[in-house]
């Protein structure tokens, strides 16, 4: 039983809205499916978003400066000469499939979108670096993503009393 609780936690903190359906179908007691939900869930979302905070300034801060500093002379030359011709060439910037999501959804849905999102659209993962990337300043990011965690487990716990003979 403890291994079944430990991977419903350890998938609740990848891949949130499926978890509690499948702790149902798997054997776990409602109450402890709801407790290893939501454990997976915050704590997932806090060990991203800590994660992604420190991947983001230890590449800003180390990798960057060490690979401009390491680089030889002729092959920086060669690459502003590649940006030149580059920009010469190429009048729009092409956008791959993942970077256009991701700039129209911060675009269209912006802080509270992400926040909503994260648990049920985007994973946790997803969800805790844009987070942390684009909103980390603002003031109660990660309270505001808990409560979102809190709440969709609310939902879903609804969902799961509303089609009981669905998990059971």
């Amino acid at each position: 039983m403890v291994v079944k609780f430990l991977h419903v936690i350890l998938l609740a903190s990848v891949k949130y809205i499926i978890t509690l359906p499948y702790a149902m179908i798997i054997g776990i007691d409602y109450p402890q499916a709801l407790v290893a939900v939501l454990l997976g869930g915050i704590g997932g979302f806090l060990f991203f978003y800590y994660l992604s905070k420190r991947i983001i300034q230890l590449s800003s801060d180390n990798i960057l400066p060490l690979v401009k500093k390491t680089t030889p002379r002729f092959l920086k030359l060669r690459y502003k000469a590649f940006l030149k011709k580059r920009k010469k060439k190429e009048t729009n910037r092409i956008f791959t499939r993942r970077n256009r999501f991701i700039a129209r959804f911060k675009k269209t849905y912006g802080f509270w979108g992400i926040v909503l999102a994260t648990p049920v659209i985007l994973t946790i993962p997803v969800g805790a670096f844009l987070a942390n990337k684009y909103y980390s300043r603002q003031r109660h990011t990660v309270l505001y993503m808990i409560l979102s965690i809190i709440g969709w487990a609310g939902v879903l716990s609804g969902v799961v009393h509303l089609f009981p003979k669905v998990f059971f």
